[in-house]
Protein backbone atom coordinates (compact mmCIF):
# COMPACT_ATOMS: atom_id res chain seq x y z
CA UNK A 1 0.00 0.00 0.00
CA UNK A 2 2.86 2.59 1.08
CA UNK A 3 4.00 1.79 -2.71
CA UNK A 4 0.81 2.99 -3.85
CA UNK A 5 0.90 5.76 -2.02
CA UNK A 6 3.77 6.94 -3.75
CA UNK A 7 1.45 7.19 -7.25
CA UNK A 8 -0.13 10.07 -5.61
CA UNK A 9 3.59 11.94 -6.41
CA UNK A 10 3.35 10.92 -10.19
CA UNK A 11 1.88 13.33 -12.66
CA UNK A 12 0.88 10.46 -14.45
CA UNK A 13 -1.54 9.63 -11.69
CA UNK A 14 -2.02 12.64 -9.09
CA UNK A 15 -4.13 14.58 -11.75
CA UNK A 16 -6.66 12.51 -12.55
CA UNK A 17 -6.98 11.29 -8.77
CA UNK A 18 -7.67 14.81 -7.88
CA UNK A 19 -10.07 15.34 -11.10
CA UNK A 20 -11.92 12.16 -10.23
CA UNK A 21 -12.05 12.92 -6.60
CA UNK A 22 -13.60 17.01 -7.54
CA UNK A 23 -16.21 15.50 -9.96
CA UNK A 24 -17.73 13.19 -6.85
CA UNK A 25 -17.04 15.34 -4.63
CA UNK A 26 -19.37 18.04 -7.01
CA UNK A 27 -22.06 14.88 -8.22
CA UNK A 28 -22.72 14.64 -4.00
CA UNK A 29 -22.84 17.59 -3.06
CA UNK A 30 -24.87 18.74 -5.32
CA UNK A 31 -27.41 15.75 -5.91
CA UNK A 32 -27.60 15.30 -1.52
CA UNK A 33 -28.08 18.91 -1.17
CA UNK A 34 -30.93 18.98 -3.48
CA UNK A 35 -32.34 15.83 -2.31
CA UNK A 36 -31.65 16.65 1.35
CA UNK A 37 -33.88 20.06 1.04
CA UNK A 38 -36.49 18.76 -1.23
CA UNK A 39 -37.41 15.72 1.38
CA UNK A 40 -37.48 18.05 4.14
CA UNK A 41 -38.45 21.05 3.31
CA UNK A 42 -40.97 20.35 0.03
CA UNK A 43 -42.44 16.58 1.32
CA UNK A 44 -44.21 15.54 4.17
CA UNK A 45 -44.84 11.90 3.54
CA UNK A 46 -42.83 8.49 3.20
CA UNK A 47 -44.23 7.57 0.00
CA UNK A 48 -43.07 10.98 -2.00
CA UNK A 49 -40.02 11.34 -0.35
CA UNK A 50 -39.39 7.86 -1.05
CA UNK A 51 -40.56 8.25 -4.78
CA UNK A 52 -38.52 11.67 -5.25
CA UNK A 53 -35.15 10.03 -3.95
CA UNK A 54 -35.61 7.28 -6.15
CA UNK A 55 -36.46 9.28 -9.13
CA UNK A 56 -33.82 11.88 -8.71
CA UNK A 57 -31.06 8.43 -8.47
CA UNK A 58 -32.86 7.26 -11.94
CA UNK A 59 -32.24 10.90 -13.18
CA UNK A 60 -28.69 10.64 -12.21
CA UNK A 61 -27.98 6.99 -13.34
CA UNK A 62 -30.28 6.70 -16.54
CA UNK A 63 -27.47 8.65 -18.83
CA UNK A 64 -25.05 5.83 -18.00
CA UNK A 65 -27.54 3.47 -19.58
CA UNK A 66 -28.14 5.04 -22.84
CA UNK A 67 -24.76 6.75 -23.87
CA UNK A 68 -22.15 4.49 -22.14
CA UNK A 69 -21.70 2.76 -25.31
CA UNK A 70 -20.42 6.04 -27.21
CA UNK A 71 -18.45 7.48 -24.38
CA UNK A 72 -16.75 3.95 -24.64
CA UNK A 73 -16.27 4.20 -28.32
CA UNK A 74 -14.95 7.77 -27.80
CA UNK A 75 -11.99 6.67 -24.92
CA UNK A 76 -11.27 4.16 -26.85
CA UNK A 77 -10.85 6.21 -30.69
CA UNK A 78 -9.66 9.59 -28.84
CA UNK A 79 -7.31 10.99 -26.55
CA UNK A 80 -8.52 10.19 -22.87
CA UNK A 81 -7.10 13.28 -21.67
CA UNK A 82 -8.78 15.39 -24.11
CA UNK A 83 -12.47 13.68 -23.51
CA UNK A 84 -11.78 14.98 -19.50
CA UNK A 85 -10.30 18.26 -20.75
CA UNK A 86 -13.90 18.58 -22.63
CA UNK A 87 -16.05 16.71 -19.71
CA UNK A 88 -15.03 19.44 -17.11
CA UNK A 89 -15.62 22.26 -18.78
CA UNK A 90 -18.84 21.66 -19.18
CA UNK A 91 -19.11 20.46 -15.58
CA UNK A 92 -18.82 24.30 -15.21
CA UNK A 93 -21.61 25.11 -17.27
CA UNK A 94 -24.26 22.21 -15.60
CA UNK A 95 -23.12 23.45 -12.25
CA UNK A 96 -24.55 27.03 -12.90
CA UNK A 97 -27.90 25.49 -14.03
CA UNK A 98 -28.06 23.46 -11.13
CA UNK A 99 -27.34 26.60 -9.06
CA UNK A 100 -29.84 28.56 -10.32
CA UNK A 101 -32.32 25.42 -9.79
CA UNK A 102 -31.13 25.85 -5.90
CA UNK A 103 -31.84 29.34 -5.69
CA UNK A 104 -35.29 29.16 -7.01
CA UNK A 105 -36.05 26.57 -4.46
CA UNK A 106 -35.01 28.55 -1.50
CA UNK A 107 -36.09 31.36 -2.52
CA UNK A 108 -39.79 29.46 -2.81
CA UNK A 109 -39.93 30.76 -6.92
CA UNK A 110 -41.84 28.20 -9.15
CA UNK A 111 -40.65 25.35 -6.55
CA UNK A 112 -42.98 22.56 -8.83
CA UNK A 113 -43.46 24.26 -11.95
CA UNK A 114 -39.98 25.07 -12.33
CA UNK A 115 -37.18 24.92 -9.54
CA UNK A 116 -37.45 21.25 -9.39
CA UNK A 117 -37.37 20.70 -12.75
CA UNK A 118 -34.44 22.52 -13.49
CA UNK A 119 -32.67 20.60 -10.44
CA UNK A 120 -33.51 17.39 -12.49
CA UNK A 121 -32.36 18.56 -15.91
CA UNK A 122 -28.73 19.66 -14.24
CA UNK A 123 -28.73 16.21 -11.73
CA UNK A 124 -29.26 14.41 -15.90
CA UNK A 125 -26.53 16.24 -17.76
CA UNK A 126 -24.79 15.83 -14.27
CA UNK A 127 -24.92 12.03 -15.47
CA UNK A 128 -24.14 12.61 -19.04
CA UNK A 129 -20.84 13.98 -17.74
CA UNK A 130 -19.82 11.21 -15.48
CA UNK A 131 -21.01 8.56 -18.30
CA UNK A 132 -18.33 9.91 -20.12
CA UNK A 133 -15.77 10.50 -17.51
CA UNK A 134 -16.33 6.72 -16.19
CA UNK A 135 -14.42 4.56 -19.01
CA UNK A 136 -12.05 7.22 -19.01
CA UNK A 137 -10.95 6.84 -15.05
CA UNK A 138 -10.73 3.61 -15.31
CA UNK A 139 -9.25 2.85 -18.65
CA UNK A 140 -6.62 5.42 -18.60
CA UNK A 141 -4.92 3.54 -15.76
CA UNK A 142 -3.62 0.70 -17.34
CA UNK A 143 -2.34 2.85 -20.42
CA UNK A 144 -0.26 5.39 -17.48
CA UNK A 145 0.44 2.96 -15.05
CA UNK A 146 2.84 -0.48 -14.69
CA UNK A 147 1.31 -3.57 -14.69
CA UNK A 148 2.01 -4.14 -10.78
CA UNK A 149 0.53 -0.45 -10.27
CA UNK A 150 -3.27 -1.05 -11.51
CA UNK A 151 -4.75 -2.49 -8.34
CA UNK A 152 -2.94 -0.37 -6.03
CA UNK A 153 -3.82 2.90 -8.28
CA UNK A 154 -7.66 1.13 -8.39
CA UNK A 155 -7.63 0.81 -4.74
CA UNK A 156 -6.46 4.08 -4.82
CA UNK A 157 -9.55 5.73 -7.04
CA UNK A 158 -12.21 4.23 -5.45
CA UNK A 159 -10.73 5.52 -1.81
CA UNK A 160 -10.37 8.66 -3.01
CA UNK A 161 -14.03 8.32 -4.56
CA UNK A 162 -15.53 7.13 -1.57
CA UNK A 163 -13.77 10.10 0.55
CA UNK A 164 -14.88 12.44 -1.64
CA UNK A 165 -18.61 11.32 -2.18
CA UNK A 166 -18.28 11.32 2.24
CA UNK A 167 -17.19 15.14 2.08
CA UNK A 168 -19.77 16.28 -0.53
CA UNK A 169 -22.31 13.99 1.29
CA UNK A 170 -21.65 15.17 4.62
CA UNK A 171 -21.46 18.85 3.96
CA UNK A 172 -24.91 18.52 1.86
CA UNK A 173 -26.32 18.40 4.95
CA UNK A 174 -24.91 20.99 7.33
CA UNK A 175 -23.91 23.80 5.11
CA UNK A 176 -26.82 26.17 4.36
CA UNK A 177 -28.61 25.57 0.56
CA UNK A 178 -26.76 29.01 -0.83
CA UNK A 179 -23.34 27.94 0.15
CA UNK A 180 -23.96 24.58 -1.23
CA UNK A 181 -24.86 26.47 -5.02
CA UNK A 182 -21.81 28.69 -5.10
CA UNK A 183 -19.60 25.58 -3.75
CA UNK A 184 -20.87 23.48 -6.73
CA UNK A 185 -19.84 26.15 -9.64
CA UNK A 186 -16.41 26.69 -7.81
CA UNK A 187 -15.43 23.16 -7.39
CA UNK A 188 -16.29 22.38 -11.12
CA UNK A 189 -13.80 25.49 -12.09
CA UNK A 190 -11.04 23.26 -9.93
CA UNK A 191 -11.89 20.38 -11.29
CA UNK A 192 -11.40 21.45 -14.84
CA UNK A 193 -8.01 23.33 -14.06
CA UNK A 194 -7.00 19.86 -12.31
CA UNK A 195 -8.20 18.00 -15.60
CA UNK A 196 -5.91 20.50 -17.83
CA UNK A 197 -2.71 19.02 -16.32
CA UNK A 198 -3.89 15.01 -17.18
CA UNK A 199 -1.28 14.12 -19.67
CA UNK A 200 -1.95 12.62 -22.55
CA UNK A 201 -3.55 9.13 -23.29
CA UNK A 202 -3.88 8.45 -27.20
CA UNK A 203 -6.03 6.14 -29.06
CA UNK A 204 -4.28 2.05 -28.96
CA UNK A 205 -6.82 1.68 -32.23
CA UNK A 206 -6.64 2.79 -35.56
CA UNK A 207 -8.97 5.51 -36.11
CA UNK A 208 -12.70 3.97 -36.82
CA UNK A 209 -15.71 5.65 -37.19
CA UNK A 210 -18.19 6.10 -34.30
CA UNK A 211 -21.44 4.55 -34.35
CA UNK A 212 -23.63 7.64 -32.78
CA UNK A 213 -27.01 5.51 -33.04
CA UNK A 214 -26.85 5.00 -29.30
CA UNK A 215 -29.38 1.94 -28.86
CA UNK A 216 -27.11 -0.33 -32.04
CA UNK A 217 -24.13 0.97 -30.07
CA UNK A 218 -25.19 0.04 -26.86
CA UNK A 219 -26.19 -3.78 -27.86
CA UNK A 220 -23.39 -4.36 -29.97
CA UNK A 221 -21.19 -3.14 -27.31
CA UNK A 222 -22.41 -5.61 -24.32
CA UNK A 223 -23.08 -8.11 -26.77
CA UNK A 224 -19.06 -7.85 -27.97
CA UNK A 225 -18.57 -7.84 -23.83
CA UNK A 226 -20.98 -10.21 -22.26
CA UNK A 227 -20.03 -13.15 -24.50
CA UNK A 228 -16.72 -13.66 -22.17
CA UNK A 229 -17.68 -15.64 -19.87
CA UNK A 230 -15.38 -14.10 -16.92
CA UNK A 231 -16.52 -10.48 -17.97
CA UNK A 232 -20.08 -11.77 -18.19
CA UNK A 233 -19.81 -12.56 -14.55
CA UNK A 234 -17.83 -9.52 -13.44
CA UNK A 235 -20.27 -7.54 -14.66
CA UNK A 236 -23.30 -9.32 -13.41
CA UNK A 237 -21.52 -9.31 -9.92
CA UNK A 238 -20.75 -5.96 -9.72
CA UNK A 239 -24.43 -5.27 -11.09
CA UNK A 240 -26.31 -6.87 -8.32
CA UNK A 241 -23.97 -4.75 -6.04
CA UNK A 242 -24.95 -1.49 -7.29
CA UNK A 243 -28.29 -2.48 -7.52
CA UNK A 244 -28.17 -3.35 -3.76
CA UNK A 245 -26.62 0.22 -3.34
CA UNK A 246 -28.74 2.15 -5.41
CA UNK A 247 -31.77 0.58 -3.21
CA UNK A 248 -30.17 1.68 0.07
CA UNK A 249 -29.25 4.99 -0.58
CA UNK A 250 -32.89 5.66 -1.86
CA UNK A 251 -33.95 4.13 1.33
CA UNK A 252 -31.76 6.64 3.80
CA UNK A 253 -33.29 10.01 3.88
CA UNK A 254 -37.05 8.98 4.44
CA UNK A 255 -35.91 6.01 6.88
CA UNK A 256 -33.84 8.61 8.67
CA UNK A 257 -36.72 11.08 8.41
CA UNK A 258 -39.70 8.82 9.42
CA UNK A 259 -38.16 5.95 11.03
CA UNK A 260 -35.34 7.28 13.23
CA UNK A 261 -37.36 10.58 13.32
CA UNK A 262 -33.78 12.81 12.80
CA UNK A 263 -32.99 15.56 10.90
CA UNK A 264 -31.19 15.88 7.22
CA UNK A 265 -27.24 16.76 9.02
CA UNK A 266 -28.16 12.61 10.15
CA UNK A 267 -29.19 11.90 6.50
CA UNK A 268 -26.04 13.20 5.36
CA UNK A 269 -23.76 11.34 8.53
CA UNK A 270 -25.60 7.57 6.94
CA UNK A 271 -24.15 8.65 3.68
CA UNK A 272 -21.30 9.74 4.83
CA UNK A 273 -20.74 6.59 7.20
CA UNK A 274 -21.57 4.27 3.97
CA UNK A 275 -18.71 6.46 2.11
CA UNK A 276 -16.36 5.89 4.64
CA UNK A 277 -16.86 2.04 4.56
CA UNK A 278 -16.71 1.70 0.70
CA UNK A 279 -13.29 3.58 1.04
CA UNK A 280 -11.92 1.12 4.14
CA UNK A 281 -12.82 -1.69 2.47
CA UNK A 282 -11.24 -0.47 -1.10
CA UNK A 283 -7.83 -0.16 0.96
CA UNK A 284 -8.20 -3.67 3.32
CA UNK A 285 -9.21 -5.46 0.15
CA UNK A 286 -5.92 -4.27 -1.54
CA UNK A 287 -3.93 -5.00 1.38
CA UNK A 288 -5.02 -8.98 1.51
CA UNK A 289 -4.63 -9.47 -1.89
CA UNK A 290 -1.37 -7.88 -2.12
CA UNK A 291 -1.87 -6.52 -5.33
CA UNK A 292 -2.61 -9.83 -7.12
CA UNK A 293 -5.88 -9.20 -8.76
CA UNK A 294 -8.62 -11.52 -7.34
CA UNK A 295 -12.33 -12.50 -6.88
CA UNK A 296 -11.12 -15.05 -3.70
CA UNK A 297 -12.87 -12.73 -1.09
CA UNK A 298 -15.76 -11.38 -2.97
CA UNK A 299 -17.94 -14.40 -1.59
CA UNK A 300 -17.57 -14.00 2.06
CA UNK A 301 -17.38 -10.27 1.35
CA UNK A 302 -20.89 -9.43 0.03
CA UNK A 303 -22.13 -12.47 2.50
CA UNK A 304 -20.53 -10.48 5.20
CA UNK A 305 -22.27 -7.27 3.38
CA UNK A 306 -25.95 -9.08 3.83
CA UNK A 307 -25.57 -10.07 6.89
CA UNK A 308 -24.87 -6.46 8.50
CA UNK A 309 -27.99 -5.46 6.18
CA UNK A 310 -29.72 -7.90 8.71
CA UNK A 311 -28.54 -6.62 11.72
CA UNK A 312 -29.18 -2.67 10.76
CA UNK A 313 -32.54 -3.86 9.81
CA UNK A 314 -32.87 -5.43 13.52
CA UNK A 315 -31.65 -2.29 15.26
CA UNK A 316 -33.55 0.19 13.23
CA UNK A 317 -36.74 -2.18 13.85
CA UNK A 318 -35.96 -1.87 17.78
CA UNK A 319 -35.79 1.92 17.61
CA UNK A 320 -38.02 4.35 19.39
CA UNK A 321 -39.29 7.62 17.65
CA UNK A 322 -39.25 10.61 19.55
CA UNK A 323 -42.19 11.20 21.28
CA UNK A 324 -42.15 14.65 21.34
CA UNK A 325 -42.30 15.13 17.47
CA UNK A 326 -39.36 16.85 16.66
CA UNK A 327 -36.65 15.79 14.66
CA UNK A 328 -33.42 14.66 16.53
CA UNK A 329 -30.41 16.73 16.15
CA UNK A 330 -27.25 15.35 15.22
CA UNK A 331 -26.15 15.90 19.17
CA UNK A 332 -29.36 14.18 19.82
CA UNK A 333 -29.48 10.95 17.30
CA UNK A 334 -25.39 10.58 18.84
CA UNK A 335 -26.66 10.50 22.36
CA UNK A 336 -29.55 7.85 21.41
CA UNK A 337 -28.61 4.34 23.00
CA UNK A 338 -28.76 2.75 19.28
CA UNK A 339 -27.08 5.28 17.57
CA UNK A 340 -23.43 3.39 17.87
CA UNK A 341 -25.04 0.03 16.72
CA UNK A 342 -26.86 1.27 14.06
CA UNK A 343 -23.66 3.19 13.13
CA UNK A 344 -21.14 -0.18 12.83
CA UNK A 345 -23.71 -2.08 11.28
CA UNK A 346 -23.79 0.50 8.41
CA UNK A 347 -20.05 0.66 8.51
CA UNK A 348 -20.08 -2.99 8.31
CA UNK A 349 -22.79 -3.01 5.44
CA UNK A 350 -20.18 -0.52 3.29
CA UNK A 351 -16.72 -2.28 4.19
CA UNK A 352 -17.54 -5.29 3.13
CA UNK A 353 -19.60 -3.46 -0.21
CA UNK A 354 -15.80 -1.63 -1.11
CA UNK A 355 -14.13 -5.67 -0.12
CA UNK A 356 -16.28 -6.92 -2.82
CA UNK A 357 -16.50 -4.63 -5.41
CA UNK A 358 -12.94 -2.95 -5.90
CA UNK A 359 -10.97 -6.03 -7.06
CA UNK A 360 -13.70 -6.79 -9.45
CA UNK A 361 -13.34 -3.37 -11.29
CA UNK A 362 -9.86 -4.01 -11.36
CA UNK A 363 -10.49 -7.60 -12.79
CA UNK A 364 -12.56 -5.68 -15.82
CA UNK A 365 -9.64 -3.66 -16.99
CA UNK A 366 -6.61 -5.90 -16.75
CA UNK A 367 -8.08 -8.97 -18.19
CA UNK A 368 -8.53 -7.35 -21.46
CA UNK A 369 -6.14 -5.74 -23.88
CA UNK A 370 -5.59 -2.14 -22.81
CA UNK A 371 -7.00 -1.23 -25.91
CA UNK A 372 -10.15 -2.71 -25.30
CA UNK A 373 -10.47 -1.09 -21.54
CA UNK A 374 -12.44 1.64 -21.77
CA UNK A 375 -15.09 -0.06 -23.87
CA UNK A 376 -15.33 -3.21 -21.59
CA UNK A 377 -15.61 -0.72 -18.74
CA UNK A 378 -19.04 1.46 -20.86
CA UNK A 379 -20.24 -1.79 -21.41
CA UNK A 380 -20.18 -2.76 -17.63
CA UNK A 381 -21.79 0.96 -17.04
CA UNK A 382 -24.53 -0.02 -19.45
CA UNK A 383 -25.35 -2.79 -17.07
CA UNK A 384 -24.71 -1.45 -13.77
CA UNK A 385 -26.73 1.28 -14.98
CA UNK A 386 -29.88 -1.13 -16.01
CA UNK A 387 -29.52 -2.43 -12.47
CA UNK A 388 -29.42 0.51 -10.80
CA UNK A 389 -32.51 1.74 -12.86
CA UNK A 390 -34.22 -1.60 -11.85
CA UNK A 391 -33.06 -0.99 -7.88
CA UNK A 392 -35.06 2.66 -8.18
CA UNK A 393 -38.30 0.80 -9.82
CA UNK A 394 -38.52 -1.93 -7.14
CA UNK A 395 -38.14 0.76 -4.29
CA UNK A 396 -41.09 2.78 -5.95
CA UNK A 397 -43.42 -0.18 -6.67
CA UNK A 398 -42.25 -1.22 -3.01
CA UNK A 399 -43.16 2.04 -1.84
CA UNK A 400 -46.44 2.57 -3.51
CA UNK A 401 -47.21 -0.76 -2.19
CA UNK A 402 -47.03 0.33 1.47
CA UNK A 403 -43.67 -1.66 2.59
CA UNK A 404 -42.26 0.58 4.75
CA UNK A 405 -38.14 1.14 3.79
CA UNK A 406 -37.55 -0.82 7.20
CA UNK A 407 -38.74 -4.26 5.66
CA UNK A 408 -37.55 -3.31 2.09
CA UNK A 409 -33.73 -3.42 3.93
CA UNK A 410 -34.49 -7.34 4.11
CA UNK A 411 -34.86 -7.02 -0.18
CA UNK A 412 -31.34 -5.85 0.19
CA UNK A 413 -30.37 -8.62 2.34
CA UNK A 414 -31.71 -11.34 0.28
CA UNK A 415 -30.06 -9.89 -3.05
CA UNK A 416 -26.88 -10.41 -1.79
CA UNK A 417 -27.16 -14.56 -2.27
CA UNK A 418 -27.66 -14.53 -5.65
CA UNK A 419 -24.42 -11.61 -5.76
CA UNK A 420 -22.39 -14.26 -3.56
CA UNK A 421 -23.16 -17.13 -6.11
CA UNK A 422 -22.16 -15.19 -9.08
CA UNK A 423 -18.37 -14.08 -7.06
CA UNK A 424 -17.79 -18.05 -6.09
CA UNK A 425 -18.72 -18.87 -10.10
CA UNK A 426 -16.30 -15.87 -11.07
CA UNK A 427 -13.39 -16.89 -8.40
CA UNK A 428 -13.52 -20.59 -9.24
CA UNK A 429 -13.93 -20.06 -13.10
CA UNK A 430 -10.56 -17.69 -13.05
CA UNK A 431 -8.81 -17.97 -9.92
Amino acid sequence: MQASFRLLTKRRFLPLFITQMLGAFNDNLFKNAMVLFVVYTVYNDEKSETWFSALATGVFVLPFFLLSALSGQLADQRDKATIIRIVKAAEIVIMAVGAAGLALIWSGIAVHSLAIPLLLVALFAMGVHSTFFGPIKYAILPQHLHDEEVLGGTGLVEAGTYIAILAGTILAGIIPIQAAAAGIILTAAIGWLAGRQVPSAPSLLERQPIDFHIIRSSVTLVRGTMHIRRLYLAIMAISFFWAVGTILFIQFPPLVKNVLTADKAVASLFLGIFSIGIAIGSIAINRLLGGHVSAKYAPASVIGMGLSVVAFHIVCDLWMAESTGQMLSLTGFLSHPLAIPLSICLLSVATFGGMFVVPLYAFLTTTVEKCEAARTVAANNIVNSGAMVLGSIITISLSIAGMSVVNQLLLVAALCLPCAWIAWTLHKACD
